[in-house]
């Protein structure tokens, strides 16, 4: 139905976007961790990813050893990590088990590469080499975020926000019932359709429940769910015939039938306010998601900026006031 979204923040109750998005580069996040059976920060001395143990950790306990080599707790929670949403649905002991057998399997599979020299072939070293550039990267992105999400840097893209927004812009809180209309240039399904909503509003006019009938009747999944429930609007964030009938009607008023192009909708308007900024508390996730990526966008810009960046694949560029 909204054909914009808010241009600070969206509603509270809905997970939507904003204009307040940094660049495309603010939106780097390295790739899930690359799983390392048994391994933490490896000391100088031994090789990157070969199959052995870490010292001794009494923050870090072992769980398991397979063929003498280590799984230690850590291990659990990069290997949970590393299967992020694909997880299976586990009940908590048996995704331990689960954990614990996958690691198993990796250790017993890596050690037979070992033993076959695979680890020494340049297609592998190539590829050790941009897991290691792409692990040290995340290390460094998270160490920045680490100092840059604070709660003063939050408040602050919070108050800019709360300041850019109109303090005088209407909005409507209406609820709506819908029966759509799948092919526009479909006379026939139309006027069927505009039928169905003129018996609800006749039922509406004897008093029966608005909510009650969206929850039967309405074509809007969302409504369902929800009685019709469109929460607080702007004008721009409809289509035109729809706020322009929910914009004129008084607060309590039901519409004759509405056409748009999702179909025909009767709706009711339960509120008209003013504007108002979402409360800080409601958009604090986001206030951090945009914190964290203003961060890594300033960061990598300035190691790019700071940076002898050649190619070699084609002819360097010349810049503005410089000779070939």
């Amino acid at each position: 139905m909204k054909t914009q979204l808010f241009a600070r923040f969206g509603p509270p109750r809905r997970a939507q976007s904003h204009r307040l998005w940094l660049t495309a580069a603010a939106a780097l996040l390295i790739a899930p961790l690359l799983l390392a059976c048994g391994q933490g920060s490896q000391p100088k001395t031994q090789e990157l990813g070969s199959v052995t143990n870490l010292p001794p950790d009494p923050q870090d306990p072992v769980v398991a050893k397979v063929d003498g080599i280590e799984i230690r707790e850590s291990d659990l929670v990069i290997a949970q990590e590393d299967f992020g949403q694909s997880a299976p649905a586990l009940a908590a002991d048996a995704k331990r088990e689960y954990l614990i057998a996958y690691l198993s399997d990796i250790i017993l599979v890596a050690k037979a590469a070992e033993s076959k020299k695979l680890g020494e072939t340049v297609d592998f070293q190539r590829r050790l080499r941009f897991t290691r550039h792409k692990l040290l990267a995340e290390a460094r992105l998270q160490d920045e975020i680490k100092s840059a999400v604070t709660e003063e840097a939050m408040r602050s893209v919070y108050n800019e926000a709360v300041k850019g927004m109109s303090t005088n812009e209407e909005e409507v809180r209406a609820r709506h019932i819908l029966i759509r209309v799948i092919d526009p240039k479909d006379e026939k399904a139309s006027k069927e359709a505009e039928n169905k909503i003129r018996a609800l509003i006749e039922r509406l006019k004897k008093g029966e429940d608005f909510a009650a009938l969206a929850n039967e009747f309405t074509e809007d999944p969302s409504g369902k769910q929800n009685g019709g429930d469109l929460d607080y609007f702007t004008k721009d964030q409809m289509v035109p015939e729809f706020s322009a009938v929910a914009f004129r009607l008084e607060k309590g008023q039901i519409s004759e039938p509405v056409k748009t192009q999702f179909g025909w909708h009767v709706l009711k308007v339960e509120d008209k306010r003013i504007r108002q900024p979402p409360q800080y508390e409601q958009v604090k996730d986001q206030l951090r998601n945009i914190v964290m990526r203003k961060a890594q966008a300033e960061l990598i810009g300035k190691l790019r900026a700071e940076a002898k960046i050649e190619r070699t694949d084609k002819p360097a560029e010349t810049k503005p006031g410089e000779s070939k």
